[in-house]
């Protein structure tokens, strides 16, 4: 599941200890821009939200509207929700999803192929996959970026290192047979064989992504960060320890010191050994000579962990942890010189929280440092879109993204329903009946001049 949703960040407000006293002003303004980016929408568009609003309501629709959804047609679902949340069945509408993407000011996508084989799901073809997501590479990720270095090498006050890098997610759980067995148990002589399979998919799509880099490094020198990153997505607790491993062996052999970062991992920091493991895993990058990246998440298993334990006890906790992590980064990766880069050199601040991208983009604000376009934020496709726009608008941010699922649509749906179940309490936050509200005002005003 992607970086994972901020399931903690849009349950309630943000932590008021460090944010004080704007916090009101703040949140006002964001439902002002939310309207304006509606109004920017197509009637098709206002309409699907306006479906997302009523299903969440209140937490009885809520409910209900979980359990029915995987009994509805998939024509439906491609016809209410599907635009707004995936990027499309193929690469060729993957391609299109960027170009949308490209008008509204967000350059690059996180691509991610959403076919998974956690629990031995038999229509799954792991070798389809690692091809699939190879091939995304090559037709998606890589001249979707040149497009966008093209393109801002014509403008005037732009440059290459405006643009962030196109990213394609790696769900190790798609990407070798019963991987949760896999992932749970790598240590065990009876899943070693598979886990080392597990390791040579994702090599095999990682050395694609650390060719692509070289070839392109010497074609466009002056560039700071990477072209194209690979991303370990995070997973259950439970599976966790596997997919750290599986970070560190990729990272050993494919983040050589002083070279940009080909692969970027992925820390949920609502768990309480998440800002020890981030400390550890740079005090080991130090220690073995190679760069880590990090994707920083809030976390999307609040509600499935069963370790509950494993867990910030509150979300003001979650907040404190995120932000300190955020910080703690980018100042690591300020500190790179052209002689000896930074133990952790590149990060994706990946957070539909605003307070959390407004610390990052103010820490970004105050250097002229090039090494700070490997920073990036990031929010889901469909997601906090007025977040996203308020940042490029109102902040001037420009290496910002978006997480684009895509793929055969019984697996999309299955995305889509994990976004209900996983994050119901984010989308009723931020969706609901003002959502319903704001759509028929604007659907009214637009057909009969009236408002409500």
């Amino acid at each position: 599941m992607w970086f994972q949703l901020d399931v903690f960040s849009q349950m309630g407000l943000a932590n008021s200890r460090m944010f004080p006293y704007r916090l009101d002003a703040n949140n006002i303004l964001l439902q002002i821009r939310r309207i304006l980016y509606l109004e920017s929408l197509s009637n098709k568009e206002l309409f699907s939200y306006g479906v997302i609003g009523l299903a969440t309501l209140n937490k009885p629709i809520l409910d209900f509207v979980v359990k029915l959804f995987p009994y509805v047609p998939m024509f439906l679902v491609k016809t209410l929700v599907y635009d707004i949340y995936c990027g499309g069945q193929n690469i060729e509408q993957v391609m299109e999803t960027g170009n949308r993407l490209n008008d509204r000011g967000i350059k690059n996508m996180m691509i991610s192929l959403t076919i998974e084989a956690c629990n031995g799901n038999d229509n799954v073809d792991v070798d389809y996959i690692v091809q699939e997501t190879n091939r995304s590479v090559n037709e998606i990720a890589v001249p979707h970026t040149i497009k966008m270095i093209e393109q801002a090498a014509l403008q005037q006050n732009s440059n290459i290192n405006d643009i962030a890098p196109g990213y394609v997610a790696l769900k190790p759980t798609g990407l070798v047979a019963d991987a949760a067995k896999v992932l749970k148990n790598f240590q065990s002589e009876e899943y070693k064989n598979q886990f080392e399979k597990l390791v040579r998919n994702c090599s095999f799509i990682c050395e694609n992504v650390f060719q692509k880099n070289k070839e392109l490094k010497a074609k466009y020198p002056t560039r700071v960060s990477p072209f194209v990153v690979a991303v370990l997505d995070a997973e259950s607790y439970e599976l966790q320890q596997g997919v750290y491993e599986l970070q560190r062996r990729l990272f050993k052999k494919f983040n050589p010191i002083n070279s940009p970062v080909s692969v970027v991992g992925t820390i949920q920091m609502y768990l309480k050994e998440s800002l020890p493991l981030y400390e550890f895993e740079q005090k080991l990058a130090e220690k073995e000579n190679y760069r880590i990246g990090l994707k920083l998440v809030r976390g999307a298993y609040i509600h499935s962990e069963l370790d509950r334990s494993v867990i910030h006890d509150t979300k003001q906790d979650t907040d404190i942890n995120y932000n300190t992590a955020v910080q703690q980064a980018i100042t690591n990766i300020l500190k790179s010189t052209l002689e000896k880069k930074s133990s952790i050199g590149h990060l994706v601040v990946a957070s539909h929280n605003p307070h959390s991208q407004y610390l990052a983009t103010k820490l970004l604000s105050e250097t002229s440092n090039f090494e700070k376009s490997n920073v990036v934020l990031a929010q889901l496709l469909g997601m906090a879109d007025n977040v996203t726009l308020d940042l490029i608008n109102n902040h001037g941010v420009k290496n910002i993204i978006k997480y684009v699922p895509w793929g055969p649509p019984k697996e999309t749906k299955e995305y889509l329903q994990r976004r209900l179940e996983e994050n119901g309490d984010a989308v009723r936050a931020d969706n609901g009946l003002p959502l319903v509200k704001s759509v028929l005002q604007i659907l009214l005003n637009r057909f009969f001049g009236k408002t409500i």
